[in-house]
């Protein structure tokens, strides 16, 4: 997915502390209708609010077939999903909610039912982050961090408009991510400039039609719709990292047809937009410290150095060498050249998580750079071969291509390269390692105006936010400016972790056992709370 989405994969628990960029080779799933098959029982016919619009009342009032998850042979994340009890359906949308009789696409869908029905609360509604990451594939995960509460809730995932499962759209990108460094000189950031107009020329190319529909504001409509589709009235919400601004724009959208909403991991919705990683720049300069400081505890695994100095020496030392010339990894098929421009994101994908795992993973890939930029042969782990072909191969262009038109979509971005570079100059000597990568152009810079304006907060939302001091993606500051905006919402900080996404995924017993009592009851804490590492 992102490099600053939750990356969480709960149908494979043995792969949820995996980099970034191999979790987004198995985030795009194909697209199939569910098969129908005998359901538990149909949705009821919808009784809660109504919409504004006019002519939306026949994807309001549709009748949902649940059937197996399993679109096929080959679909282990459907059969795995069959076996846990969920079922899945499609979602009918309008492509265009101002012409609700034009064309329509599909959104998937799935629902693990509550099993205490005598005490059930209601639904719940899951975003895993991205832009464009899935979640029909997390019920099963979700209803686990709930514990007891999980039992009085029908858990419902979905995979927004044009995301994995639902209508798809694939701009046939020659990378999974548009996420670039621009190299310490002008001609490495000219190179960038042709390569994110030549991303953004493709989507135009294979999907002009579609582009200006692919926004949060749509898909908050489309989470209405599936509300009122499934018969709630209200329906609660969980969302993580980009899904936190989806969750606050569908709360200003549609006041009063939500009920419970957590919101982990929250951007402030003034920043969100394209160039939102350029918060973030100090947040993962610690981050890396931290790990350099954890690896040269470590050195005689890693080699990478004693002491935190030297194993950040040794990183500048691979950046340097990776932008003279390309260094060279793996052997026969997967053979990968890397040069300064993957350099940063490669660092930056596994520095939201501290956990040992994770930091270890990060120790292996620089070991496998270390070597290379000294000339000796190397051998890859499938995790980083999944990474190189994520990043440098169209394997994942389906990724890339959705995460992108949404944050396009969503807000302009400015469009004279020469902003970006004056940026770049301006914040390299005090950030040389990820400055020219949070600055750097990208294809915003070169796609059609969106069509609307970024929902403005204007109403208060009594949720329940949650933030970890150190956050590398989503910054702490963002999300006490979020709670600052939201003034009936109380806060829990989990204080020093460097970690992206907490709930039912770090392990912290006081973040997890605060979401659910207010899941269970409905009732924000008092006060804010502080819980630590």
């Amino acid at each position: 997915m992102t490099p600053w989405s939750h990356t969480h994969r709960p149908s494979a628990r043995t792969a949820r502390r995996v980099p970034a960029a191999a979790l987004a080779l198995a985030a795009c799933l194909t697209a199939i209708p569910a098969v129908a098959v005998a359901a538990p029982h149909t949705t009821p016919k919808n009784t809660g609010p109504k919409h504004t619009a006019p002519g939306l009342d026949r994807y309001y009032d549709q009748r949902l077939t649940w059937g197996s998850c399993a679109t096929g042979p080959d679909d282990t994340v459907g059969k795995d999903l069959d076996r846990a009890g969920v079922r899945c359906t499609d979602v009918t949308v309008p492509l265009d909610y101002s012409d609700p009789t034009g064309r329509t696409i599909t959104v998937a869908v799935s629902r693990l039912g509550a099993t205490d029905t005598r005490h059930r609360i209601g639904a719940i509604l899951l975003n895993n982050g991205g832009p464009g990451g899935t979640a029909v594939d997390s019920p099963p995960h979700i209803r686990e961090a709930m514990k007891g509460v999980g039992a009085r809730y029908d858990i419902i995932g979905f995979d927004p408009r044009f995301v994995g499962r639902s209508t798809p759209l694939d701009c046939n990108w020659p990378t999974g991510m548009f996420f670039r460094s621009a190299g310490p000189d002008r001609a490495g950031f000219d190179r960038q400039v042709a390569f994110q107009k030549s991303l953004a020329d493709k989507c135009r190319a294979t999907n002009a039609d579609v582009l200006p529909h692919v926004t949060t504001r749509n898909t908050a409509r489309d989470m209405d719709v599936i509300r009122g589709a499934l018969g709630e009235r209200r329906i609660s919400y969980l969302g993580y990292s980009y899904g936190t601004y989806l969750g606050t724009v569908y709360s200003q959208m549609f006041p009063g047809r939500y009920d419970r909403m957590v919101l982990d991991g929250a951007i402030d919705p003034d920043e969100y937009g394209p160039r939102l990683m350029r918060d973030g720049v100090r947040e993962n300069e610690r981050a890396l410290a931290a790990w350099a400081s954890w690896a040269a505890a470590r050195h005689d695994t890693y080699r990478l150095g004693r002491t935190r100095a030297q194993v950040l020496a040794t990183v500048d030392r691979v950046s340097k060498a990776a932008a003279r010339k390309p260094l060279v990894l793996g052997t026969g098929a997967d053979t990968f050249r890397i040069d300064a421009s993957h350099i940063p994101l490669l660092l930056f994908m596994s520095l939201a998580d501290d956990h040992d795992a994770t930091r270890a993973e990060l120790g292996g890939t620089v070991s496998v750079l270390s070597e290379a930029a000294k000339g000796r042969p190397t051998t890859l782990t499938p995790g980083l071969v999944g990474a190189f072909r994520f990043i440098l191969t169209g394997e994942q262009s389906q990724t890339g291509s959705v995460q992108t038109a949404i944050l396009c979509g969503d807000r302009a971005a400015p469009r004279d390269p020469e902003t970006y570079w004056q940026d770049i100059e301006r914040g390299r000597a005090a950030h040389p390692l990820f400055g020219p990568m949070t600055d750097n152009i990208l294809p915003c810079a070169f796609w059609d105006r969106p069509r609307e304006e970024p929902t403005r907060v204007e109403r208060d939302a009594p949720a329940l936010i949650v933030g970890a001091t150190g956050d590398p993606r989503t910054t702490y500051r963002g999300t006490l400016e979020l709670h600052r905006k939201l003034p009936g919402s109380r806060l829990v900080t989990l204080e020093g972790a460097n970690r992206h996404g907490l709930y039912g995924e770090y392990g912290n017993a006081c973040v997890d056992n605060r979401v659910n009592r207010y899941l269970a009851t409905g009732k924000l804490p008092a006060k804010d709370l502080t819980c630590v590492k």
